[in-house]
């Protein structure tokens, strides 16, 4: 994921392209062994995302946005919650019952999330920074999906400076791991 365009623009796109994901998953009937390729690529692509929202986005909120912090806060809520979903997703197998739960209470937790950032965060945002500072923002942001980890972390720090830190190390081994396993891909 990298599509250009100022911070809102970025992160709206990975919105879609993981709800995209979730329908795939719905899509398929339950048991079936794609739905975990499919969960694998939406826990990646979310990984992904929340490193780089943690990293400049959340910031930027509390720097810009009056009311910043305790908005700034639930997203980071947000993030740890869907994250140790995802983290006991990762062991779980397609067949299980277990799996369908939590891939059900992931969808739910990831469509809150968006719709909160989308109504509120991301309009009192574009309200209250420059379009260049949206604009550097985004450029940050692409940035840093590059270099994020691909795996779910629970006990990793989320708040600057630590997670900044920590994130392109972890990150790479993660993809190296992905790589190894093929995980996320069609065999």
């Amino acid at each position: 994921m990298g599509h250009g365009g100022n911070v809102i623009d970025e992160l709206m796109t990975d919105h879609r392209e993981v709800e995209e994901l979730f329908g795939k998953i719905e899509a398929l009937p339950a048991g079936h062994k794609d739905r975990k390729v499919y969960a694998d690529q939406v826990t990646m692509e979310l990984i992904r995302h929340s490193v780089a929202e943690e990293a400049y986005l959340y910031p930027a909120v509390r720097e810009h946005v009056p009311n910043g912090d305790s908005m700034a806060d639930r997203e980071l809520e947000d993030h740890a919650t869907a994250e140790q979903i995802m983290k006991d997703l990762e062991s779980c197998e397609p067949a299980h019952a277990e799996f369908d739960r939590l891939i059900g209470r992931l969808m739910t937790e990831i469509r809150q999330h968006v719709a909160d950032e989308e109504e509120n965060l991301f309009p009192s945002l574009r309200a209250a920074c420059p379009p260049e500072k949206l604009d550097e923002l985004g450029d940050k942001v692409r940035q840093a999906k590059k270099t994020a980890p691909t795996r779910p972390h629970p006990s990793a720090p989320d708040k600057p400076p630590a997670n900044k830190l920590l994130a392109p190390g972890t990150g790479l081994v993660d993809r190296i791991r992905d790589a190894l396993s093929g995980r996320g891909k069609h065999h």
